[in-house]
């Protein structure tokens, strides 16, 4: 098996990073967690970030980033930024409802996305597609996580988030047959758990099945980035995402 990389998505310490970033990322590295990823940065230009990131030996797994931000004018800055705080995945989270409100113009976005990986492969960056819920309700009598990923390239990344899958009613077997569908696109997928009988519950403590899952994004999905995302709280943030870290390394005996 490939070597398990965890990485956690720091907008589920959100408000304590507010506070103190520097602070927040190295109780990070202190739990295990070899990387994070972004989504929004607090104030700190990317020259500052990288220069805490190597401080506390943390890599970048990534960052979610509106869409809007690589197209036009916006495009250059959002690369440069990126390119200095060395991360190599964009990861758009969601899109604008013109862009999803019928399968022709999921079919157009996907080739946006085919565009924008073109012109990103240049600068040594992928771009991806993150989802919430709204993905897998179907939209013109197909699924919109499908129309997108049947007609994107390979070289777009599939960053499936299991929590909000099955938040949209997707079972844990189709949540592994997404990933047989797609294979080698799952690069960085979302771990985030999913429970019928309470919202807020830590991975290790709901439904889904971590074991086989990242076992076969391994085998199939090309994974290098596990990241933990959580986004309610039985616990406060920090001891939720350091039980989240805890208890998966139990499951697979790492």
């Amino acid at each position: 098996m490939s070597r398990i990389r965890i990485a956690l998505q720091l907008y589920s310490i959100r408000e304590e990073c507010n506070r103190d970033l520097a602070g927040c990322l190295k109780a990070v590295a202190d739990m295990g967690y070899e990387g994070v990823e972004f989504a929004g940065y607090y104030g700190y230009d990317a020259e500052k970030l990288r220069e805490i990131l190597d401080r506390y030996g943390l890599e970048i797994a990534g960052s979610h980033i509106g869409v809007n931000a690589l197209l036009e004018d916006s495009f250059d800055n959002t690369v440069e930024f990126n390119r200095t705080l060395g991360n190599r995945f964009i990861i758009v989270p969601g899109l604008p409802e013109y862009m999803r409100n019928s399968r022709d113009r999921w079919i157009e976005t996907a080739n946006l996305f085919d565009r924008l990986a073109d012109k990103l492969r240049r600068h040594g960056i992928r771009i991806g597609y993150h989802n919430h819920t709204l993905e897998f309700k179907p939209i013109d009598g197909e699924i919109p996580w499908d129309i997108f990923f049947r007609n994107t390239k390979r070289e777009v990344v599939m960053q499936l988030d299991t929590g909000n899958a099955m938040r949209a009613g997707v079972t844990v077997d189709e949540i592994l047959d997404i990933v047989r569908r797609y294979p080698g696109r799952a690069v960085t997928v979302h771990l985030k758990e999913y429970s019928k009988k309470s919202e807020k519950v830590v991975i290790g403590e709901g439904e889904m099945r971590w074991r086989e899952f990242i076992d076969l994004c391994l085998d199939v999905g090309g994974t290098e980035w596990f990241i933990v995302e959580q986004e309610s709280y039985p616990y406060p943030p920090l001891e939720c995402v350091k039980r989240c870290i805890d208890n998966l390394k139990r499951i697979l005996g790492i």
